[in-house]
């Protein structure tokens, strides 16, 4: 089954919200120190495997496999989020740490679903080892890209649709992106973040890549009591470029709040050097505005590449 003989624009520019970089951003962006950071500080940066936890009835577990490729487990369902297992990906170095769970360690995957067609958040080898009978739940427009690969199960979703796979269900929001894979091919997908909810209303927000906007506060609005955020907080330097796609930690912590969310699970760091920020600034930063904005520290999920958490439903 597959939901891609769907007419999609040609491509989704007219979503954005803000124009995309020119070269004169990129050249203020070199003025300002390039895009890499120094590397010295890699061996420093976090990374514990903690292998797939027990989960009891009613509870949900993550796994941090790096970047922004979350294992998540809910009502007996396991959902790969942004799933990247190389230890390289097109244009970057490569991975500063290891991967946070072995492949071989996964159990059946019962759904994926895929933010936007970045190289850093679809990877063509990562996907390769799935069967081709998993379900893909991914953004309008990138669906022919699975197809092609002879996936059976593709669903496509535009902003604010719903699809139900097994027990689970996913809802596609919008974010402050864009998506590219080719030359060619600016925005002729769309981009996003995925709510997913269990039977027992268990839920959990995973955004993808996304600056600071608006959107938050709506997802908040439009799906009340999600109980942990997994939001970026790294790649956001040169900020004067970055700062229209990626958030800072700051941002990240007033996204969550915006949202409404209990616990906010880090990510989009640690794992691959895509931007200028020194390598462990984005945990300190993290943790600095998750202090001032008065939450409980235990509700701060600032794991190591390879770490897990167990959260359940507390509203």
């Amino acid at each position: 089954m597959t939901s891609t003989d769907r007419r999609w624009p040609r491509d989704f520019k007219e979503r954005l919200t803000h124009p995309l970089p020119g070269p004169a951003d990129m050249i203020r962006g070199l003025r300002e120190g390039g895009f890499e950071a120094r590397t010295s500080d890699a061996v420093m940066l976090p990374f514990r495997q903690d292998g797939l936890i027990p989960v009891a009835d009613g509870q949900g577990a993550i796994t941090w496999a790096g970047h922004a490729s979350f294992v998540i487990r809910m009502a007996g369902r396991c959902v790969l989020a942004d799933p990247v297992w190389s230890t390289r990906i097109p244009g970057v170095r490569k991975r500063l740490t290891p991967i946070g769970l072995p492949w071989e360690q996964l159990p059946r995957v019962d759904a994926v679903v895929i933010s936007h067609n970045h190289y850093d958040h679809l990877d063509a080898p990562t996907i390769e080892r799935l069967p081709r009978d998993t379900p893909i739940l991914v953004p309008g427009g990138l669906g022919e890209w699975f197809t092609r690969r002879r996936f059976t199960e593709v669903i496509e979703l535009d902003w604010w649709e719903s699809a139900t796979v097994g027990s689970l269900t996913f809802d596609f929001v919008p974010s402050h992106h864009w998506s590219r894979r080719g030359v060619f091919d600016s925005c002729r997908s769309l981009w996003g973040g995925w709510v997913i909810t269990d039977p027992a209303g268990l839920r959990v927000y995973h955004a993808g890549d996304t600056g600071y906007g608006h959107w938050f506060r709506e997802i908040g609005e439009r799906y009340p009591g999600i109980e942990l955020s997994m939001l970026p907080i790294g790649a956001y330097a040169p900020r004067a470029m970055l700062k229209p796609v990626h958030m800072d930690p700051e941002e990240a912590v007033a996204a969550h709040g915006d949202l409404g969310a209990r616990l906010l699970a880090t990510m989009h760091w640690a794992s691959f050097m895509l931007s200028a920020e020194p390598l462990l600034e984005p945990l300190q930063r993290v943790r600095a505005a998750w202090t001032a904005s008065g939450r409980p520290l235990s509700d701060l999920l600032d794991l190591p590449v390879g770490g897990s958490a167990v959260f359940d439903r507390v509203s």
